[in-house]
């Protein structure tokens, strides 16, 4: 096997060490950037595009000016506010080349720079940090995103490298991605955690902009496969909460083999990143899912014989 994956480089956005929630025991979440869906209830658009992006939060920023300094293009401005001693802070991204200059000599934390190129070393050496933690949890490395499938070799490589390095994997992925980008990572993934967020392709098209053919298709061949494969199902009041939805799916989850399904309540915090990154909001106008609505959902599921967790 050549070792000139270590060399491959992708566009992370961020990491999250100490992760519980993203597979077996503790766990480093690297997040890679760029997604082919766009879910109306997105907690993570700042991993949409696939570009380098600046996010800024104008309520966290102290004036001291040095974003303008170091910016080449101009883009930040300071405007005389409606008092002697206020101002304004706009930037303008017409201008900005999410260079992370910015960000780099921003002490408040206003500016923070989504997504940097990085190599495969340069990534393992963040993940390995924790590997006392991975050891003594059954925890490891979990790409993530976006979705991940859309770096392909990137993807591949850094899976690869984990593996190489006694460190366990994980994979969550929305499954709309080519059955060929699966077949070279099957070998190098411990455990799929695979998004299924409706069942027809009216209903998924109308949550995420895309139909679900192309990945019922990849989860009947990872099953087939011998894959280990953990459901995610996000549940999101008038989306895709509705008893028939609910049994569609649960019809799904019985002729296949995975391990356990899980429920991910809808929550609308992630709406602070959407004003910083200046996009729409998408993120539905409701509320979290009742305990009550919860397990009723939970219960449905399980009648078709899947082990079913509230995450």
């Amino acid at each position: 096997m050549q070792n000139d994956f270590h060399s491959t480089t992708g566009i992370v956005t961020d990491f999250k060490r100490f992760a519980v929630h993203d597979g077996d025991g503790i766990r480093t979440t690297v997040f890679l950037k760029g997604c082919p869906l766009r879910c109306v209830w997105c907690h993570n658009p700042e991993s949409i595009s696939p570009k380098p992006e600046l996010a800024f939060y104008s309520e966290k920023c102290t004036g001291c000016g040095e974003c303008t300094r170091v910016c080449p293009n101009g883009a930040h401005i300071f405007e005389a506010g409606d008092t002697p001693d206020s101002y304004i802070h706009r930037l303008d991204r017409t201008k900005c080349a999410a260079c992370g200059k910015c960000a780099e000599v921003c002490v408040s934390g206003a500016l923070k720079l989504c997504g940097r190129r990085m190599s495969v070393d340069e990534v393992m050496k963040i993940v390995a940090e924790d590997r006392i933690f991975y050891e003594t949890s059954n925890g490891g490395m979990t790409l993530s995103g976006g979705e991940p499938t859309l770096q392909p070799e990137f993807a591949l490589a850094l899976l690869r490298a984990a593996k190489a390095d006694g460190i366990s994997t994980a994979l969550d992925t929305c499954g709309y991605t080519k059955r060929e980008v699966y077949e070279s990572l099957l070998p190098y993934t411990d455990i799929f955690l695979y998004d299924i967020k409706h069942i027809t392709d009216e209903g998924h098209i109308r949550c995420t902009g895309r139909a679900n053919r192309l990945i019922l298709e990849n989860l009947r061949f990872l099953s087939d496969a011998g894959a280990k494969i953990e459901i995610r199902i996000p549940l999101v009041p008038g989306y895709n909460d509705d008893a028939e939805t609910l049994d569609g799916i649960g019809r799904l989850l019985s002729t296949v083999n995975i391990t356990k399904a899980k429920l991910l309540p809808y929550h609308s915090y992630a709406r602070s990143k959407y004003l910083s990154l200046g996009i729409p909001d998408t993120l539905p106008d409701v509320e979290r899912p009742s305990s009550e609505r919860l397990d009723a959902a939970a219960k449905l599921l399980r009648g078709y014989g899947a082990n079913v967790d509230i995450g």
